[in-house]
């Protein structure tokens, strides 16, 4: 059964699946990594026994007929073992250059791991003169002796070592590549192990191409890995491949380059910016570091991952690449304008993990930032912000939050209401000022709990019946955009004053101008159905938007707070006092009470009263202060 026309069948369809392989990979072009050249040269050893074996076999059918078959039968199978004995070590070589486990072995270990190849290939080299590993009879019977035992008992440690590294880089590899990895372990290893002991039932090179196929198909094929819209590797791809660097001490320099205003690319070219970015910034940066060392975690964010460079080799890099953006791209015929902050940093040094990379990555770059390439020192916000996240999500088992008060008062003087703040005492970074958790609170999504918080707090304060007794009209509640735009918020928000068993017309809901001017479709709809329910509303900071002037007051609002800028302006300058007496002139003739805030001075309240404005909020009268020491000051004014 298992005759030469069998072992000639096994060896065609082997031959046929690894060229099929290396066409693929070749037109794939995936030659650039030294795991794709480890896999070409896999590829080619199994072609080459492949047709070793089909020459042994057909020669087998002329040897009663040819002179040069004899002699060919000879010469294959020397091919064969010269070759197929780089089998397995190349696969172990294959599996730590996937897994990066080859940049932690150090010199003298890489020589020791060698040597069972280096001993195993001499003999097989050699084996025409020696004869330890095979001999051949008068009748070209092919006969085992104890150096290819030795050669199996090689494979055996390889394949033993390379079960080891895959198992202890589990965590690197992603789910397609691990099952790929243990199908080929298990297929070629059952086939080998079935040659061992059947020598005539030849599939041990079939089920080794087989297997080498699925290597094909799950690790070098990188789709899984690639963002399509840019063609570089993408978050996954970072992320794996970071893991990688952590897990095996391997040192790798990052550059992230940020640009920051990706939307202009689609609104000069009328396209969608993805692809364009690729092809305006993308061929630049690959002239840069090879192809397969650059990520798109982000639309508007690349990673180059560089190796093997000095501290000041990257930053020279860096340099050049900020430079390269301080001039127009050429797209076409025309120039876009992309402006970029660099960050530069490093692992396992100044970063320890993939979350911590994915943390600069992602968070916000500072506002007032005026260099172009942050390094170092630079960096140090993202400590801080990372400090405040960790504050942020504490904060509310800890009772680190607390709501201040500042009063507001009628223009005559008369206690109006309060403003409620809401201000944070972490037990490890003190006093944390709102503008810096506010935003970090909305991007990690705890937002909606600190403003229900607020708003219990408020309602808490409100049933005590002390703003009553001193003649408060009502409490103001800041709203964030994130909360108010969300489905089910006028059921929570009534949910929360009606536990508390308090009259909705003492909430006085605040909205941000620059809010209303980008929604204000959606926030009608909210104001129309929370004011039906008793609650007021007001729109803060007025002035510093840029919103539609009929949109704003098209919502149904009770106060108009003007922003302290305007009144501020207004003593500066004639130009000022314009703005400011036109805008409240324009408030008061569609039927609207103001609210000025910044009231510093007796000369900005007379101003003011002047204006008949209705009423006045500012440090003049007290900052945000602790609710007992805000019903200490209106009890004092009572």
């Amino acid at each position: 059964m298992f005759d030469s026309h069998f072992a000639f069948g096994v060896a065609l369809a082997a031959l046929l699946i690894c060229v099929v392989n290396l066409v693929y990979t070749l037109i794939e072009h995936r030659t650039d990594k030294v795991q794709n050249k480890i896999y070409i040269i896999i590829i080619s050893i199994l072609i080459i026994n492949s047709v070793s074996l089909l020459w042994t076999a057909d020669c087998k059918e002329k040897l009663d007929t040819s002179e040069l078959a004899r002699v060919g039968i000879y010469v294959s199978r020397y091919i064969y073992f010269a070759t197929h004995t780089a089998l397995c070590p190349m696969f172990f070589y294959y599996v730590c250059s996937v897994s990066g486990v080859q940049f932690r072995l150090s010199n003298l270990k890489s020589i020791l791991l060698s040597m069972f190849f280096v001993i195993t290939e001499f003999l097989a080299l050699t084996n025409p003169v020696t004869r330890v590993i095979y001999t051949v009879d008068d009748d070209y019977g092919f006969h085992r002796n104890w150096g290819e035992y030795l050669i199996y008992l090689a494979a055996a440690v390889y394949y033993v070592m390379t079960f080891v590294i895959l198992f202890s880089s589990w965590d690197v590899l992603s789910g397609k590549r691990r099952l790929a990895m243990v199908f080929f372990f298990l297929l070629a290893g059952s086939g080998v192990l079935v040659q061992l002991f059947m020598p005539d039932f030849k599939i041990e090179i079939l089920t080794e191409a087989i297997g080498f196929t699925g290597v094909l198909v799950a690790v070098e094929n990188e789709d899984d890995r690639i963002d399509f819209g840019m063609g570089f590797y993408n978050r996954a791809a970072l992320n794996l491949d970071m893991k990688s660097c952590v897990h095996n001490i391997r040192l790798v320099s990052l550059i992230i380059i940020r640009i920051s205003n990706t939307e202009i690319v689609s609104k000069m070219t009328g396209k969608e910016n993805m692809g364009i970015i690729s092809d305006i910034v993308g061929g630049y940066l690959t002239s840069i570091v090879k192809r397969y060392n650059i990520y798109v975690p982000n639309p508007d964010t690349f990673v180059l991952a560089v190796y093997d460079k000095s501290v000041r080799d990257v930053e020279k890099m860096a340099q050049e690449i900020s430079e390269k953006f301080d001039t127009p791209w050429e797209y076409g015929d025309m120039n876009i304008p992309l402006y970029a902050t660099l960050m530069l940093t490093d692992i396992p040094g100044r970063i320890s993990s993939g979350a911590e990379l994915f943390y600069m990555i992602d968070s916000p770059l500072p506002k007032d930032i005026d260099k172009k390439i942050l390094s170092g020192a630079d960096l140090d916000y993202l400590i801080r912000r990372q400090a405040v996240e960790s504050a942020v999500s504490r904060g509310l088992d800890e009772n680190s939050f607390e709501v201040y008060y500042q009063p507001t008062y009628h223009v005559d003087g008369k206690l109006h209401g309060a403003e409620a703040l809401l201000r944070m005492h972490d037990s490890k970074l003190g006093n944390v000022f709102p503008d810096e958790f506010i935003p970090v609170a909305e991007q990690i999504g705890l937002i909606d709990d600190i403003d229900d918080y607020v708003l219990d707090c408020v309602c808490k304060f409100v049933k005590t019946g002390v703003p009553q007794k001193y003649g408060m009209d009502s409490i103001n509640v800041n709203l964030s955009v994130m909360q108010c735009m969300k489905p089910g918020f006028v059921e929570r928000v009534s949910g929360i004053v009606e536990s508390n068993g308090v009259d909705k017309h003492f909430i006085n809901f605040e909205i941000t101008e620059s809010i209303a001017a980008s929604d204000y479709r959606i926030l009608s709809n909210v104001i129309k159905r929370l004011k039906a329910d008793g609650f007021m509303f007001s729109m803060d900071d007025y002035g510093t938007g840029y919103s539609n002037v009929s949109a704003v007051f098209s919502l149904n609002l009770d106060v108009v707070k003007i922003d302290k800028s305007l009144l501020w302006n207004a003593e500066k300058d004639e130009l000022g006092m314009v703005i400011l007496e036109n805008t409240i002139r324009m408030i008061q003739q569609i039927k609207k009470k103001i609210l000025v805030e910044g009231v510093e001075t007796i000369s900005q309240i007379e101003l003011l009263k002047y204006l008949k404005v209705d009423y006045l909020q500012g440090f003049y009268y007290s900052k945000p202060i602790p609710k007992d020491d805000f019903v200490k000051l209106i009890s004092q004014g009572a």
